[in-house]
């Protein structure tokens, strides 16, 4: 039988986020139930929640950076039980049969990802209801493995600000002898450097903020451009390799398009709201690349995982109560946070 549990969320685009009570699933023989402890805050869940992106189902209860213990198992379960500290990110299911899903590409399911929340909930009607909650099923083939020695908290973001930035840089080989330019310093663009870094690259930071250089090197970037400096940018003319193109708002794509070498490549992750206006010319004569990325699939997730497990590499957090979470959406909206929003959700009482 379906379950209630405490959360967070809105029933229409312009109110603010409340308490709500979420309808879970009874696990199933393949589910998992996690207590959850922690939940990132993405810019994502803002345009959810408010309907930015024109394709909002309320209620909504969003969050998709989720860590919490498992204290729940179905019978057929292989790969958890009860105890265990388990991830979810922005997938809870896929059709598992489409080329894609069986190129461990689920993100891209041909026949309609299930995302964890604002999506079709298959099992029970209705939509998922994400981690903004105290607790959630999940199939176990979407659950992921957390390194022990990482601070939970701190790792929740990698669920997705982690595996966004870490896909691209893997799927275009980023990695030693090359020079990488990460554009925004925000949740996604701290982690970009993190990453870029790890790789063995030399990193270049993009930022309009001059206050931005000293924490940016911090980070692991070598170098820092303030992007509004025209000389300054220059300079940098048909160098990099790579750029990861983290930013959320109107921004000049053109400007970093020149900046690449032949055959070079930029890859978007943010998602501003508006089109972004291209001058074609910056591809081709340089034959340039100019893509785009998601997340990653479930294997490539928990590769990142691991990864950052080995290295020690977790995001940068402010851990607020999920009382506070009007309050954080404002402040992400005006940059202020360092660098991502995580909710203890003990303090959803």
């Amino acid at each position: 039988m379906p379950y209630m549990t405490k959360s967070y969320g809105t029933e229409n685009k312009d109110t603010p986020l409340s308490p709500f009570q979420a309808k879970r699933r009874d696990p199933g023989p393949s589910d998992v139930q996690i207590d959850i402890l922690f939940c990132g805050v993405c810019h994502s869940d803002i345009h959810q929640a408010r309907n930015e992106w024109h394709n909002t189902t309320y209620p909504c209860v969003p969050g998709h950076e989720i860590i919490g213990k498992v204290t729940k198992i179905g019978n057929k379960v292989k790969k958890f039980k009860i105890g265990d500290i388990a991830g979810v990110g922005c997938l809870v299911d896929s059709c598992r049969d489409c080329q894609s899903c069986k190129e461990n590409l689920e993100q891209h399911c041909e026949n309609g990802a299930i995302f964890t929340y604002n999506s079709p909930e298959k099992h029970i009607g209705g939509m998922t209801f994400g981690g903004y909650s105290q607790s959630m099923v999940v199939d176990e083939d979407f659950v992921l493995n957390v390194p022990k020695n990482l601070d939970l908290a701190a790792a929740a973001p990698l669920l997705c600000a982690g595996i966004t930035t870490y896909s691209p840089l893997r799927r275009w080989k980023v990695g030693k002898g090359q020079k990488v330019g990460i554009v925004g310093l925000g949740g996604l663009g701290h982690m970009g450097i993190k990453f870029a870094n790890a790789f063995g690259s030399h990193v270049v930071l993009f930022t309009t903020s001059e206050k931005k250089k000293e924490d940016a090197k911090r980070l692991g970037a070598h170098d820092v451009v303030i992007s509004t400096n025209a000389a300054d940018m220059t300079k940098h003319t048909g160098t990099f390799d790579f750029i990861l193109d983290t930013v959320c708002a109107q921004h000049d794509i053109n400007a970093y398009l020149g900046l690449l070498k032949r055959s070079g490549t930029m890859t978007l992750v943010g998602a501003p709201e508006k089109p972004l206006s291209l001058i074609s010319f910056n591809l081709i004569m340089q034959r340039r690349h100019l893509a785009g990325s998601l997340i990653g699939g479930l294997k490539e997730t928990q590769e990142m995982l691991d990864f950052c497990g080995k290295h020690n590499i977790v995001c940068d957090i402010e851990k607020i109560p999920i009382q506070k979470i009007n309050e954080a959406y404002d402040r992400i909206l005006k940059s202020d946070v360092k660098y991502r929003f995580v909710i203890d959700i003990a303090s959803l009482k």
